[in-house]
């Protein structure tokens, strides 16, 4: 197996986890803030240590930071925190498989926004893979046990949540690309590392903020459940790591396409951890939605 397959699998699996621990703190523990909240808190000072460990032995200063990279860098950081808000909320409205599921529509719907807002070129192809994918949306929106028309299945809070969280999380990816490339170096793995960290210490300190403001208590209560949330951060930072190695090694593409063994994950710990039952109309709009991203990912 080639390492960039390895990495962009892995990286997967420790972004399911990540997210099977956001789903059980936001459940019993935290707020949905808080959850949120807690992957940055433990993946800052992990990012940190990564960074200066690196940079120490290239032998190598801190890059000139400018203005361009804290603008890209911030907004992509405030979109990730926005994007997995309403991941997080939506754990709550439908089982994990499915919010998964909707997360990943980030791929489609950055195609979508480039066609509306900058005039990209989509092939026929393309197009029929979006369309695919909408079947899948339409298949996933209706929640079970509730007599929903179709209007009422697309305008419902779920699908609002999961649809804004892919939007969110392609927002974030963009901006994140284009922090990375306002570092003026060759070296990927140090751009990876110091955007990362940047970001992930921003988002630390705003959400702080945020919390000591609108949610009292939260922040304490993210260091009292430390011994599950640190998990939440180091996994985060172990996933955030690997999607950057892939990407070094590998076109986008080809690792995206690989990363879509997360849908299978989330199954398995949908399944098997949560004890959720998945209807048999929720997996046929899983399998719409994973063929439309896979196709539409391989005729880019």
């Amino acid at each position: 197996m080639e390492f960039w397959i390895f990495a962009s699998i892995a990286a997967a699996l420790f972004q399911t986890v990540r997210f099977m621990l956001q789903k059980v703190l936001s459940m019993d523990v935290l707020s949905t803030a808080g959850s949120t909240f807690a992957r940055f808190a433990y993946a800052a000072p992990a990012a940190f240590l990564v960074t200066v460990v690196y940079l120490w032995g290239i032998d190598t200063p801190v890059p000139a930071l400018g203005g361009w990279f804290w603008f890209y860098a911030w907004l992509g950081g405030i979109s990730q925190i926005l994007a997995t808000v309403c991941v997080v909320a939506l754990f709550r409205q439908r089982n994990f498989a499915v919010g998964i599921t909707f997360k990943k529509t980030e791929v489609i719907q950055t195609a979508i926004v480039g066609v509306a807002l900058f005039g990209a070129d989509v092939s026929l192809a393309g197009w029929g893979a979006i369309l695919i994918g909408l079947v899948g949306v339409l298949l996933l929106s209706r929640t079970p046990g509730l007599d929903q028309g179709l209007w009422s299945s697309l305008t419902s809070r779920a699908t609002g949540l999961g649809l804004t969280s892919g939007f969110f999380f392609a927002f974030s990816g963009t901006s994140y690309r284009a922090a990375s490339l306002q570092i003026d170096s060759d070296d990927a793995l140090l751009r990876a590392a110091v955007t990362l960290t940047c970001v992930t210490a921003s988002q630390f300190i705003g959400m702080a903020l945020w919390l000591r403001w609108r949610e009292p208590g939260q922040v304490t209560a993210v260091w009292r459940a430390r011994k599950v949330a640190v998990w939440v951060g180091l996994t985060s930072m172990a996933g955030s790591m690997g999607w950057f190695t892939a990407f070094t090694l590998q076109t986008a593409a080809y690792v995206q396409a690989v990363g879509q063994i997360e849908l299978i994950f989330s199954l398995m710990a949908s399944v098997l951890f949560f004890r959720e039952k998945i209807t048999a109309r929720e997996l046929i709009g899983i399998g719409f939605l994973a063929l439309s991203i896979l196709t539409f990912i391989l005729v880019i």
